[in-house]
């Protein structure tokens, strides 16, 4: 097998210094050669924990690099104009966060790799879960390296340790690579059981839902000229997770820590990063760099285009429903809106502190210097400085820097400090699997029963309605259906940066500025509003879908035809092809010579 340069001393470390994430990540590494380690199942189990820890893969402010990653798509942004990874020009072999993803993804490899083949020469004597652990340690590298091919395309190969010597391996194809997943996803799930008995490890649902996710961007990118391969492959591994698990009953209770402790919400999240609030606490800032000036430090925010893909409750399109009220825009809606996003006019709360001390309560706004606040003490509401419009940092806000919408999902914590949350972060959840399988079905032509019931599922637990009548059998209009629920059931868990490149559809998506909320025309001596706003929104502000057939079928609105009348950002972004994938790190490619950049960098 090919090998891969990365440093080696940054590994070590990393290595070394792996901190406890939950009870089975509390065994930190001791300073060993894996040479005649791994000779018991203990030693194995303490080393695949170090695998487990490789995934906190932090690309900036203690953000997960799922999270983080979707803001390099159209569906939201960085707080930082026209500065996007991939939609604005940051995106080069000298980026911090190109590295970052390199490095972290070929870490939990370099893991794995010490692990599986430190214990191959003593497996076959040991007992108890020591199998169980090593197939884990194949997920976990099969999980980084479907990461790396759907980021960068072809890369270095390797499944054993390598030396310092072995930098200067070339890059493998990404064929190669998937097919590699694929079947090591088939020999994994004969030693998983079907649901982990600790909590945070990987297990057979989660090995058949990657072999699927896998094979689903072979078929959709047409890897080798196997699409039809690939998407059957892909049906066929979701299909066998298809009532093995189930969905929580209630979406929201996926993304708060009361939520998570419920055992329907477990049963659905198939893989997680785990966090604890216990001992040395491990926490994130996802939260804090996402909400309300207010009460935390606004930095990534949800895009319009994002907002106005979620259907009324009828389960039409905004464009198509006379449910839809511009002066309202959250009004009859998907439940799922409101549950993912806020925005002005809603009461948002959170915590500062952790404590009934640090507890807040206001109204979003968007354009007025002060908003209400509610007093916890007294039950009273009270004016107060609205640090979104009034304030030194103002810019960043989701008024400013955002689009007038800010995310709640991850978000929306009221017992602990907004600034160190503990709630866990899904990697793959059931609701996508059965998308999956939808999807895989849809692009081969096969659209029986089952693959209606899956969106059903999925679109019933947030109470829309069942699959419509003039979709049953049409190709196109189930294409359209099973993207938008990807989209706005699995926002901001990481899928949409890879569902974008697996559709081709960047360059639509990308291909004007942001709009948002409806600006204030007139404001009085004092800063206030005084016409304008969704107060004065007209019933024609509504999207057109429809600017191309492409548009349409991806949900992706313009708002060409009344742009003037709403806040814009990112007024310069662009979309070049050669963003599909990221470039190969400039450090790699000094470290080895034998490889090669992707096309335009």
């Amino acid at each position: 097998m090919k090998k891969i340069l990365f440093n080696i001393s940054f590994l070590i470390a990393m290595w070394l210094s792996a901190t406890s994430c939950s009870d089975f990540l509390d065994e930190n590494p001791t300073d060993y050669s894996s040479v005649g380690f791994y000779q018991s199942e203990a030693a194995i189990k303490t080393g695949v924990s170090g695998i487990y820890n490789a995934l906190y893969i932090n690309i900036g402010y203690l953000c997960p690099f799922n999270v983080y990653m979707e803001h390099y798509t159209g569906l939201a942004m960085e707080r930082a104009e026209n500065n996007t990874i991939g939609a604005g020009g940051a995106l080069n072999a000298d980026n911090a966060a190109v590295q970052t993803v390199w490095t972290g993804f070929y870490s939990i490899i370099a893991r794995a790799n010490s692990v599986i083949d430190g214990a191959s020469p003593y497996i076959g004597s040991l007992g108890g879960n020591s199998n169980q652990y090593i197939a884990e340690a194949r997920v976990l590298r099969a999980y980084a390296y479907y990461n790396l091919i759907a980021t960068f395309g072809d890369v270095p190969f390797f499944t054993e340790p390598v030396t310092v010597d072995q930098y200067k391996e070339e890059r493998t194809s990404k064929v190669t690579v998937l097919d590699f997943i694929l079947s090591e996803m088939d020999a994994a799930v004969e030693d998983l059981p079907w649901t982990a008995a600790e909590r945070g490890r990987v297990d057979k649902a989660v090995a058949y839902g990657l072999k699927a996710r896998a094979a689903l961007l072979g078929g959709s990118l047409n890897y080798g000229g196997k699409a039809s391969s690939y998407f059957g492959e892909a049906a066929v591994a979701a299909n066998a997770v298809i009532g093995k698990r189930g969905l929580a009953a209630n979406f929201s209770d996926l993304f708060n820590k009361s939520g998570q402790t419920k055992a329907d919400v477990r049963n659905e999240m198939l893989f997680e990063l785990m966090y604890s609030d216990q001992g040395t606490k491990n926490f994130h800032y996802i939260g804090f760099g996402q909400v309300s000036r207010n009460y935390g430090q606004t930095g990534r925010h949800p895009s319009g285009r994002l907002a106005d893909t979620y259907e009324c409750i009828d389960g039409k399109r905004i464009d198509e429903s006379p449910l839809y009220n511009p002066k309202k825009p959250s009004e009859n809606r998907d439940p799922r809106f409101s549950a993912t996003l806020w925005m002005h006019g809603d009461t948002a709360q959170g915590n500062t502190k952790g404590t009934d001390a640090g507890r807040i309560k206001f109204v979003l706004d968007v354009y007025n210097p002060t908003t209400m606040f509610y007093n916890f003490t007294t039950g009273l509401w009270y004016s107060g400085t609205n640090a979104d419009i009034n304030s030194g940092a103002a810019w960043t806000s989701f008024a400013n820097a955002g689009v007038g919408y800010m995310w709640k999902k991850f978000s929306n914590e009221t017992t602990e400090a907004i600034s160190a949350t503990t709630l866990n972060v899904p990697l793959m959840r059931y609701a996508e699997v059965l998308l999956t399988y939808a999807e895989a079905k849809i692009e081969l032509g096969e659209m029986d029963a089952s693959v209606y019931d899956a969106i059903n599922q999925v679109r019933n637990r947030s109470h829309m309605p069942n699959v419509s009548a003039d979709r049953i059998g049409n190709q196109d209009k189930m294409r359209q259906l099973v993207r938008r629920e990807r989209k706005v059931e699995l926002i901001l868990e990481g899928l949409h940066f890879v569902d974008m490149r697996r559709w081709k559809i960047g360059d639509i998506e990308n291909d004007s500025p942001s709009y948002g909320y409806p600006v204030a025309l007139t404001k009085d001596a004092n800063g206030y509003i005084t016409s304008g706003g969704y107060m004065d929104a007209t019933p024609d502000m509504v999207p057109n879908f429809k600017k191309t057939t492409r548009h349409d079928l991806n949900d992706l609105a313009s708002y060409d035809a009344y742009k003037g009348k709403l806040k814009v950002r990112d007024a310069n972004r662009f979309w070049d092809d050669k963003f599909y994938l990221f470039p190969i790190p400039h450090l790699e490619r000094d470290r080895d010579a034998n490889l090669t950049q992707n096309d335009g960098y």
